[in-house]
């Protein structure tokens, strides 16, 4: 009897049904900072902007992976460059690149269909006439790559200037995300030149998530949300506190610019706070918060309000983002 038992415990293990392997994870979505490793879908997004029958119309694409777009339409122009403001008549159409045609991307909605090459949108009726053609709009900041005035303090221009500690710079000059200055600053004008990683497939805080800490207290949020509705936790957004007056988000690998002018608040002799911190921001040299009160810290700040100096941090949240250009005129 007992041989017999130690026998099937030697081909018990051999009788048993394979188990079956656990599925794979996916990827996840792949973050491209390098302008040279975009995709097929790339050359596809950006602004496009020009005259459809009586009026102006601006419009947005923006690549969502494996060729798959959307298409925000804005009356009047491009957010910033004659958008009238009205969200309700933003429309958003899906579209796809062609299968007959790769170098084509297509949209359709109801009797009207727009037709991609990457350089022109152009929009067609039922029958097939031509209502409007839309040329594509490259914008640059026109703050941007400004020269800090004599007084200014540079705490970083890839060369001589890096005030920043345990930061990483990249060999052409960029300073990478998760960076805190030594500089400790209380009321001040920032400029500070980014560039927006590249992720289609990333979605919501999944793109090129980042941000600019005032005082290391209250965050102006940096985010691929171009094409996106301007929310207070997407780019140009006082997180959780004010929302942009409008998204003047560029696309991603595009360099972009904030200006802001900080007050810091202000505390009594025994250090309540009497008067809470403000901030004005330009983001792309459109002002989207005019003196706007931040009552509180942003959520992760790194410190907490009290009535000392602070430096500037550039928060690192898992995706990559380069900054360069950073200078601040400390005021009296």
């Amino acid at each position: 009897m007992i041989k017999r038992f130690l026998f099937l415990l030697a081909v018990l293990p051999l009788t048993l049904p394979a188990q079956t392997p656990a599925p794979a994870k996916p990827a996840p979505p792949k973050a491209i900072i390098n302008p040279g490793e975009v995709d097929e879908d790339y050359r596809f997004q950006g602004e496009y902007s020009g005259g459809a029958k009586d009026k102006t119309m601006g419009v947005q694409v923006w690549a969502q992976g494996d060729g798959k777009f959307e298409a925000v339409s804005y009356h009047g122009g491009l957010p910033g460059d004659g958008w009238d403001g009205d969200r309700s008549t933003v429309k958003r159409i899906s579209g796809a690149r062609s299968e007959a045609d790769k170098n084509l991307v297509t949209f359709q909605q109801e009797e009207l269909t727009g037709k991609l090459d990457g350089k022109t949108l152009s929009a067609y009726a039922a029958d097939g006439s031509l209502i409007a053609t839309l040329p594509r709009k490259d914008r640059v900041s026109p703050t941007l790559g400004a020269t800090p005035p004599a007084t200014a303090k540079v705490l970083f221009d890839g060369k001589a200037n890096n005030d920043f500690n345990n930061s990483t710079v990249t060999p052409d000059g960029l300073l990478e995300e998760g960076a805190t200055s030594q500089e400790k600053l209380t009321d001040f004008t920032l400029h500070l030149e980014f560039m927006l990683c590249y992720k289609p497939k990333g979605r919501g805080q999944d793109r090129s998530n980042s941000g600019v800490y005032l005082q290391s207290r209250y965050e102006v949020q940096v985010l691929d949300s171009f094409a996106l509705e301007g929310k207070n936790n997407e780019c140009g957004g006082i997180y959780t506190i004010a929302a942009p007056k409008q998204n003047l988000c560029y696309p991603p690998l595009t360099w972009q610019t904030y200006d802001i002018d900080f007050t810091a608040a202000k505390y009594d002799a025994n250090g309540k706070k009497t008067v809470n911190a403000k901030a004005t921001v330009r983001h792309n040299g459109y002002l989207i918060h005019e003196n706007v009160e931040l009552p509180h810290t942003t959520t992760s700040a790194p410190l907490k309000e009290e009535n000392v100096p602070a430096p500037l941090h550039l928060q690192n949240h898992g995706n990559p983002v380069r900054y360069r250009n950073i200078w601040v005129l400390v005021k009296p």
